[in-house]
């Protein structure tokens, strides 16, 4: 029961994960750029959304190695 919780939570981390790097700015383009968030090429600092983006990214990461480990202990 505890395996299944575990799996689920995995799954949509995982997904998330998947949505959430392909939000971020290749070159010259992002989720900034789309909604108007970005002054443009010349800007050197990142906006508000970059930066929340970033923390949603590396909290979804921080969750999807701690699912990896508790999986990894608990299916052996």
């Amino acid at each position: 029961m505890v395996n299944g919780f575990i799996i689920t939570i995995h799954v949509m981390v995982s997904f998330s994960l998947i949505g959430l790097v392909l939000l971020h700015a290749g070159r010259g383009g992002g989720l900034s750029d789309m909604f108007g968030g970005g002054v443009g090429g010349s800007s050197a600092g990142s906006t508000v959304m970059e930066k929340n983006l970033d923390r949603m990214t590396v909290l979804m990461g921080l969750v999807f190695i701690f699912t990896t480990i508790l999986l990894a202990i608990r299916l052996q």
